[in-house]
């Protein structure tokens, strides 16, 4: 029997080397798009990856705002426990005391006998002695029943102390918790737009840069900005922004509220603190700590609030400007009110 013989393959030439090219090009696409194969990475425009990004950002803000109640809140929770603690302290030794005067009087009782009115009366060698001491006697023991009902007061109220207490560590430990949770949405968030960002090539990150700093691209220039052109309503105003004008530069740290870095409500809060304001940490409670204005009426030290869950804060400075601390990466800078969605004014003095 003849032995089959495999057709020596020949190359493909002209027309149809191309049909084979493009049919194996194809097939490399089919299986590029099944499930679990090797793909590479979308490629996106630089306005597509800004979009991201700044979604990342604007989410790691609300988290950060978020953390920061929490920290303010767990801080308050603390500070009142320790003071619960101090209180119970005090209280405490008073009902020691009180329980050792009831203690020795017992004793002084005990070691008398606790003879029988009118076996001591019998014994007395003076009636009228007698009858003067007995009168004594009961002023004292109605005495000591007071002081006996104090001490139970006592008691009770250092129980109370205690349970409350007790009560404000469970919601210390929940506190605490909160901040561990809204830490950790920060950290993700952030860790999502770093791979996105190092996707561009340094010229797209320049743009984006830009974009972000109102088309400048350097937010260090407006250190030199004028300062004149809108006056502050007040001296703590002008104080407040003088503050801001300072910060210029300065790196955006999320949790931070100076002096070498700020978040955005710790920024605000610092350039009012300058100026002897103590406003609250979030800017969801910055926004009710002074009488609202509209945006028509605004003047330089002025808190501009942005987005409809009130999760940016900058300081106005007058001419539709303000200056914010922006996002990671990005310094605090002068910026338009108008590059985000207005939520707010509040004119804190």
């Amino acid at each position: 029997m003849a032995a089959h013989r495999k057709p020596k393959q020949r190359p493909y030439t002209g027309s149809a080397a191309r049909t084979a090219a493009t049919l194996a090009l194809a097939g490399a696409a089919t299986a590029a798009a099944l499930p679990g194969s090797a793909h590479a990475e979308p490629t996106l425009t630089t306005a597509q990856v800004k979009a991201e990004v700044d979604r990342l950002y604007r989410e790691a803000e609300v988290a950060t705002e978020q953390y920061n109640g929490a920290k303010v809140k767990a801080a308050a929770t603390a500070r009142s426990i320790d003071a619960m603690r101090d209180e119970a302290a005090r209280r405490t030794e008073r009902l020691n005391t009180s329980r050792e005067a009831l203690g020795s009087y017992a004793a002084a009782q005990y070691r008398a006998g606790g003879l029988d009115p009118s076996l001591q009366l019998a014994l007395s060698s003076d009636p009228d002695q007698y009858l003067q001491r007995a009168s004594y006697v009961e002023r004292a023991a109605s005495g000591r029943a007071d002081e006996l009902r104090a001490v139970r007061r006592q008691v009770a109220d250092v129980a109370q102390l205690r349970s409350e207490a007790a009560g404000q560590l469970a919601e210390l430990t929940a506190r605490q918790a909160d901040l561990q949770k809204h830490k950790a949405t920060v950290r993700a968030k952030l860790s999502e737009a770093r791979p996105l960002l190092a996707r561009l090539s340094p010229a797209q990150r320049t743009a984006y840069d830009a974009s972000e700093d109102g088309g400048r691209g350097d937010g260090h220039a407006d250190r030199s900005a004028p300062r004149g052109s809108a006056q502050a309503p007040n001296a703590r105003a002008a104080a407040a922004v003088a503050f801001a004008y300072g910060a210029l530069g300065k790196p955006y740290v999320w949790g931070a509220t100076g002096p070498s870095s700020f978040d955005c409500s710790g920024l605000t809060q610092a350039a009012w603190r300058s100026a002897g304001v103590s406003l609250p940490r979030t800017t969801y409670t910055q926004i009710n700590a002074g009488q609202r204005v509209g945006r028509s009426e605004l003047a330089p030290g002025d808190l501009v609030f942005f987005y409809s869950g009130v999760s940016h804060v900058g300081l106005y400075i007058g001419n539709g400007r303000m200056i914010h601390a922006p996002r990671p990466g990005a310094p605090v800078r002068i910026a338009p009110i108008d590059e985000m969605p207005f939520a707010g004014a509040t004119r804190v003095a």
